[in-house]
């Protein structure tokens, strides 16, 4: 697995597994599993934790020649956005949020869901096609 470079002597990963430990609950095992599920499906996985500031430690987020996803925690739920899911067939319906849009796609998780691993893994599998194609989706607008 690549990782980004070292911050203040730690690695992403680090970092990301850190912020897991921190949350304490459901939520930082729910991201746990998720991030595990997503390094099955690509052992090359980048992992960074962007967008960090004073009131925030960042967001875990894996790309694979491009963002992949992101891995949000919030009071009630564990959000995974994939940058290009609009673009992503999802047979098993994994999608429940974020469906309005012409790019994202996003899986919410609440406290004691379990989702599908091997549809999941999938998922993670097709956004990889998508950024390594360069395919991007085009839109005809009216």
């Amino acid at each position: 697995m690549k990782n980004q470079p070292k911050a203040a002597g730690k690695t992403p990963s680090k970092l990301i597994g850190q912020r897991n430990s921190e949350l304490g609950d459901w939520r930082g095992d729910t991201l746990a599993r998720m991030r595990a599920l997503i390094r099955e499906a690509d052992p090359e996985v980048v992992e960074e934790r962007k967008w960090a500031k004073a009131t925030s430690p960042g967001v875990p987020v894996w790309s694979h020649d491009g963002i992949l996803c992101t891995g949000e925690t919030y009071k009630s739920v564990v959000k995974l956005t994939f940058a290009k899911g609009a673009s992503l067939q999802d047979p098993a319906k994994l999608f429940n949020s974020s469906l309005e849009g012409n790019t994202r796609r996003a899986i919410d998780i609440h406290e004691g869901e379990e989702i599908d691993a091997n549809a999941f893994k999938a998922l993670i599998r097709a956004a990889i096609a998508l950024n390594t194609s360069g395919g991007k989706k085009t839109t005809k607008r009216k």
